[in-house]
């Protein structure tokens, strides 16, 4: 069987008192994740592995919108530059705070890529911020003599 990787993470967007910002932001969000398209090429980024939350504090916003998403692909670490610009394309797009991208691999373990603005929160079109922190799960069992 082919290698599988995992892609999942978080986008949490700006906390503010000021109900007419969020509107704004929280619709320029939704319009750059509906901007994907599901017709994508490889490594895909597509509008289908994001969610987009509701404003309904029972549908869990209580003050800051997490859009989460997620994805399986086969490989994609050997691709991940071309991901990795296609998902900062969309961040340069949005209002965030900190973006979360969680990498799982069979090969060479679990990577964590972290996003923060520089300041309050980022705007669209701003320059982004990106740290990697990498690690490695290794599973030590008995050896048979």
């Amino acid at each position: 069987m082919d290698q599988e990787t995992l892609v999942y993470g978080v986008i949490r967007d700006v906390a503010s008192n000021d109900a007419r910002f969020l509107l704004s932001s929280r619709l320029v969000n939704c319009d750059a994740i509906l901007s994907l398209t599901d017709l994508d090429s490889f490594p895909y980024l597509t509008t289908s592995m994001f969610s987009i939350p509701t404003e309904e504090l029972e549908q869990g916003t209580y003050q800051t919108q997490v859009i989460h998403f997620a994805a399986s692909y086969q490989a994609v670490e050997y691709h991940w530059e071309a991901w990795i610009a296609k998902f900062e394309q969309l961040l340069k797009r949005m209002y965030w705070v900190s973006a979360t991208v969680y990498l799982e691999t069979e090969l060479s373990g679990n990577h964590t890529f972290q996003w923060d603005s520089p300041g309050a929160y980022h705007a669209p079109s701003d320059d982004l911020s990106v740290h990697c922190e990498w690690e490695h799960e290794v599973a030590f069992g008995h050896a048979r003599l």
